[in-house]
């Protein structure tokens, strides 16, 4: 997938102002509707056109626009990285919906899973008091905090124009009790942390997804956790107990003889706490011993002297 270059299709520069891409887009607009143009391509230019005013002229979505983009413009072969959004608070709540309708895949790729900003403001009394709208954003824990639970100093960063049509991130730090259980993908509700209400009316909510941060040592999928773990060629070969480290302590587990790389054993409930807890998956990666002294050399001669051993038999030849 391509990546757009949406300040390109507007013809403006980076640090274009609001108002500089609103005129640079009603210009384009003008020559390129299909009602006001005869040319074939009109309509996929103006869906271009449209598509890239959408993010630039949105300051949540050109803010988060411009961190994805950094470095990677004309790359034809572009994915988002993993979490790339995490700590960008967006307007509107988890029941709104991106508008799938009219967008490239590469919109999709960035905005498909956020939320468009919509006010759900609704009536609060016969003086018009308006709720305020909902926020949502991603935030991203470690993972040993689903297993004891933590509270965290969270900073949002919420993208907005200043006075002279430039895009700013504004900061706030919020305490968020993270809860033991917690699985990837889930949402918090902090009631009255979005956005002010109006005419006396009740703030909005914030709803925040949570991620686990990538980790060196464990994977997650679900509430299992799975974790490679190195073992010596006598180990695998002969069996042997052996500790496996886990975010909830270290445990001691039995390695049946005649075990080889890949093969994967359960510890049952020792993944993410719940109601059934998830379990503890490790794949065993054999590593031998370097062979940098003359006394580890002898040995693996040795071996292959006496076990004649040969590791590529069923290939044939």
């Amino acid at each position: 997938m391509e990546f757009k270059d949406y300040y390109s299709l507007l013809g403006v520069d980076r640090t274009a102002s609001a108002d500089a891409i609103k005129k640079a887009y009603r210009k384009l607009a003008r020559q390129h509707h299909p009602d006001l143009s005869k040319a074939a391509d009109a309509s996929a230019r103006m869906q271009e056109i449209n598509e890239a005013y959408d993010v630039l002229y949105d300051p949540e979505k050109r803010a988060a626009y411009d961190r994805v983009g950094q470095g990677v413009h004309g790359a034809r072969d572009f994915q988002p990285p993993p979490d790339w959004d995490a700590g960008f608070e967006f307007s509107g709540g988890p029941q709104d919906s991106a508008d799938a309708g009219g967008h490239s895949d590469f919109f999709e790729s960035l905005f498909g899973h956020a939320r468009r900003a919509r006010s759900h403001g609704r009536p609060a009394d016969e003086k018009f008091a308006t709720r305020g709208q909902d926020h949502h954003a991603k935030i991203l824990v470690p993972i040993e905090d689903a297993f004891h639970g933590a509270t965290r100093a969270v900073t949002m960063q919420s993208p907005s124009y200043d006075d002279e049509g430039r895009v700013v991130l504004r900061e706030r730090v919020l305490e968020v009790n993270i809860p033991k259980g917690i699985r990837s993908g889930q949402q918090m509700r902090l009631a009255g942390q979005g956005t002010p209400g109006f005419g006396g009316g009740p703030p909005g909510d914030l709803y925040l997804e949570i991620g686990f941060a990538p980790h060196s040592r464990y994977r997650v999928d679900g509430r299992d956790l799975y974790l490679d773990l190195p073992v010596a060629p006598w180990e695998a070969a002969l069996g042997a107990s052996v500790r496996v480290p886990t975010p909830d302590g270290t445990l001691d587990m039995n390695i049946p003889p005649g075990s080889q790389t890949g093969r994967k054993l359960r510890l049952k409930g020792r993944g993410i706490p719940g109601t059934p807890a998830g379990d503890c998956y490790v794949e065993l990666k054999l590593v031998l011993p370097a062979a940098d002294s003359e006394a580890a050399q002898a040995l693996y001669r040795q071996m292959a002297k006496d076990l004649a051993f040969d590791p590529r038999r069923e290939l044939g030849g």
